[in-house]
């Protein structure tokens, strides 16, 4: 799938690349892991699940402004997003990590479909990750590695209980090796849900 370049308005970085074939009605913004350890557009879980998701779904991946411990992070997160549904039918949240967490505590605010990999149970901020799955009212998937240690994802999946969907994966956080196999089934949860 062709990327463009994108820059997302509201007085942060506002650096994007959207995976886009030119033609869907609906993208899944995608938010990186923790910028302090690396973290960004190109991570490859991320890249991983825009590369799964059908033609119909574009995939807009981006880069947080300077580090706001969460706070302006999040701030991030609802441009991207406010930019995606300006454009497209449909939008829904994907992130890993740190980006987890925040795409949970953005869909908590605002009710789209949301994915998250491997989510922190709380932002750097202090921001409750585990308690905002309770206000998110639209489709739901947590996914984390069996053998992470990294962060507490399982608590988060925990709270999510049966108002949605939680998958494991035999891996630990990084899924080194098994990006394919997560972006499929990230994919798979948005290609059925939105």
């Amino acid at each position: 799938m062709p990327t463009e370049r994108v820059h997302l308005p509201g007085g942060r970085a506002g650096r994007a690349s959207l995976d886009t074939d030119g033609d869907a009605d609906t993208v899944v913004v995608a938010c990186p892991p923790h910028p302090q350890h690396g973290g960004d557009r190109h991570d490859t879980r991320l890249t991983a699940v825009s590369d799964a998701l059908p033609d119909r779904i574009d995939c807009l991946r981006f880069d947080y402004g300077p580090w706001d411990e969460g706070r302006g992070e999040r701030d991030d997160a609802r441009a991207a997003l406010a930019w995606a549904t300006d454009r497209y039918d449909r939008a829904a949240l994907f992130g890993y990590s740190f980006g987890g967490g925040v795409a949970l505590l953005t869909a908590a605010e605002t009710p789209v479909a949301v994915a998250a990999l491997s989510p922190v149970a709380t932002l750097d901020d202090g921001s409750d990750v585990v308690a905002a799955t309770a206000r998110i009212d639209a489709p739901l998937w947590v996914g984390y590695g069996t053998r992470d240690d990294t962060v507490d994802a399982a608590a988060v999946a925990d709270a999510v209980g049966e108002r949605g969907t939680v998958a494991t994966v035999a891996a630990d956080h990084f899924f080194v090796g098994q990006e394919r196999t997560v972006g499929e089934r990230v994919a798979a949860f948005f290609a059925e849900v939105v």
